[in-house]
């Protein structure tokens, strides 16, 4: 049974992609996965500050963060378009659980073997579209294989009903498959790539 990591790259308590996320994880979950699904407010971080690394250690949040990169083989991700690019607070999550420990076998090892599905809402015309060109960059060259499909919502400022439900079907239903897509496929991968055997086992949402 495949393991996936899902959270959104936003803090904010009604992030428009905080929302797509919950379908994608429905479609995860549908597709038999098991699915842990995290805030990023509750992973708080200082800004990666290589002085602070060499005086302090990696903070113990950011080993957590690795924790669970590490005990899952996949990440739904659900990524807003801050200027242009990638929220601050994901890139940050990326930097600190990229360092390595005085364990790890590899560079990056977290990230490798690793397949993400990514997502974007925003309230403009792209829906985030040119924020996961970045991140989708920044992800494959730390060795994470990224789905080609992704999905973005536009004006999702009025994307929702009152119950946070995308109201278009179609839009929702792409969304669930994502999730349904990445959840089959790495079903094929797992006995191909294992799970770390000493990683912390993800708990569950």
């Amino acid at each position: 049974m495949a393991n996936i990591l899902a959270f959104s790259g936003s803090t904010r308590s009604d992030s428009f992609n905080k929302k797509i996320l919950k379908a994608a994880v429905m479609g995860a979950k549908n597709g038999g996965a098991e699915v842990t699904v995290i805030e990023l407010s509750d992973y708080d971080l200082p800004i990666y500050d290589g002085d602070l690394e060499h005086r302090e250690g990696i903070p113990k949040n950011a080993l957590k963060l690795k924790e669970l990169f590490l005990s899952n083989h996949g990440l739904l991700l659900a990524l807003p378009e801050y200027n242009s690019s990638m929220s601050g607070v994901f890139k940050n999550v990326i930097d600190w659980v990229s360092r390595p420990t005085e364990d790890e076998d590899a560079p990056l090892s977290c990230f490798k073997n690793k397949t993400a599905a990514l997502m974007s809402a925003s309230p403009g015309h792209l829906g985030g579209a040119r924020g996961l060109v970045h991140a989708k960059s920044m992800l494959e060259n730390i060795h994470v294989h990224v789905l080609p499909k992704h999905v973005c919502v536009a004006m999702a400022d009025k994307a929702f009903d009152d119950e946070d439900i995308l109201k278009d079907e179609t839009t929702r239903l792409s969304i669930e498959k994502l999730g349904f897509y990445l959840a089959h496929l790495l079903d094929e991968e797992v006995d191909m790539h294992p799970l770390d055997p000493d990683a912390t086992a993800p708990a569950h949402h």
